[in-house]
C-alpha cells in the first residue's frame, strides 16, 4: 500500500490512462466520495475534479475554499480519493500532464525537480497538506457511494525540508509517527500514516 500511495502522490494523484472504458458514476456521486478525503468543515466548499461521461478529466464542481479534491478513478478497483491545498495544484497538474504524455515515474520526478529549480514550476512556500482516503473494493459500493472501513492518511508538503530542519526521522519508527520523505527536494513531505485500528473516517 505504501508503494502504491507513493506513486499516487508522485504522479499527481490520478491515473489518466485506461485499459478499457470504465463505467463513469454520476457527477454528484463522484463529488460525494471525493470529498470524503477532506476535513469535514472543508467538504462543502472544495473544488472537485472527476470524470465526464466521455471519460475526460474535468472540473465537476468549482470551489469556494482552499481545498481541491480528486474523484476516484473508475478504472481502478476499490476507492481512492484525495484532497489537497490549492497551492499544490500546479505541482499536481504538471504530474498529470507528464503522466498523460507517457512519462515514467522517475522521469516525472526529474522533470518537476528541474522545472522547480528553473522557476518554471512553483511549489508552495508554506507547508501544504494532501489527504488520501482509500478502501478495498469489497468495502465500496460504487452505485450508492457507501464506504466501509475507509483509511485516511496525510502528507504535508514542505519543499526542501530535511530531517535536520524538521527534527523528523527518515522512516516511520512507530505506528502513526510522522516522518520525512524525499528530504531536500522540491517534493519533500511529511508522511503520517495513522494506525489501522483507528476509527474509520466517514
Amino acid at each position: 500500500m505504501k508503494a502504491v500511495f507513493t506513486t499516487f502522490i508522485l504522479l499527481g494523484g490520478v491515473t489518466l490512462v485506461f485499459a478499457q472504458t470504465p463505467s463513469i458514476p454520476p457527477a454528484d456521486m463522484q463529488i460525494k466520495t471525493a470529498v470524503l478525503a477532506a476535513p469535514a468543515d472543508k467538504r462543502d466548499g472544495a473544488m472537485v475534479y472527476g470524470y465526464s461521461e466521455k471519460n475526460e478529466f474535468v472540473v465537476l464542481r468549482k470551489g469556494t475554499n482552499e481545498m481541491i479534491c480528486l474523484a476516484d478513478d473508475p478504472a481502478q478497483k476499490g476507492l481512492s480519493v484525495s484532497c489537497y491545498h490549492r497551492d499544490l495544484d500546479p505541482f499536481m497538474e504538471r504530474g498529470r500532464i507528464l503522466k498523460k504524455e507517457g512519462k515514467k515515474a522517475n522521469e516525472i520526478l526529474a522533470i518537476r525537480e528541474q522545472e522547480t529549480k528553473d522557476k518554471k514550476l512553483t511549489m508552495p512556500s508554506h507547508p501544504s497538506t494532501l489527504f488520501s482516503y482509500t478502501t478495498k473494493d469489497e468495502n465500496y459500493n460504487a452505485a450508492t457511494g457507501e464506504v466501509k472501513d475507509g483509511y485516511l492518511r496525510y502528507v504535508v508538503y514542505i519543499p526542501y525540508a530535511t530531517a535536520e530542519s524538521t527534527g523528523l526521522p527518515l522512516k516511520e519508527e512507530a505506528p502513526g509517527m510522522p516522518w520525512i520523505m524525499d528530504p531536500g527536494t522540491h517534493r519533500a513531505h511529511i508522511m503520517i500514516n495513522p494506525p489501522r485500528s483507528t476509527t474509520a473516517h466517514h
